[in-house]
C-alpha cells in the first residue's frame, strides 16, 4: 500500500513541476468564462424577447469584460 501513496506522490510532484496547477488554473478560468458568456447570452436573448432588461445585459457584459480584463481574451475561444 505504501508503495502506491509513494507513486502517487511521485506523479503529483512531477505534474506540479511540469506546470499541471497552471493547466487547471487555466481550466478553471475557461469554465468561469464560459458560465459568464452563456449568462450574458441569456440575459441578451431575455432583452430582446422583452422578458429582461438592458441593465441585465449590461451588468452580465460588464462581469465578461472584468474576467477578461483579469485572465485575458481566451475565455472567448471556449464559447
Amino acid at each position: 500500500m505504501s508503495d502506491i501513496l509513494e507513486r502517487a506522490m511521485q506523479v503529483a510532484k512531477a505534474a506540479a513541476a511540469t506546470g499541471w496547477e497552471t493547466t487547471v488554473d487555466e481550466a478553471e478560468q475557461l469554465r468561469a468564462g464560459g458560465e459568464l458568456l452563456k449568462k450574458l447570452g441569456a440575459a441578451y436573448y431575455a432583452e430582446r424577447h422583452s422578458t429582461g432588461t438592458p441593465e441585465a445585459t449590461g451588468h452580465a457584459l460588464r462581469a465578461v469584460e472584468a474576467h477578461v480584463s483579469t485572465h485575458g481574451n481566451g475565455v472567448l475561444r471556449s464559447a
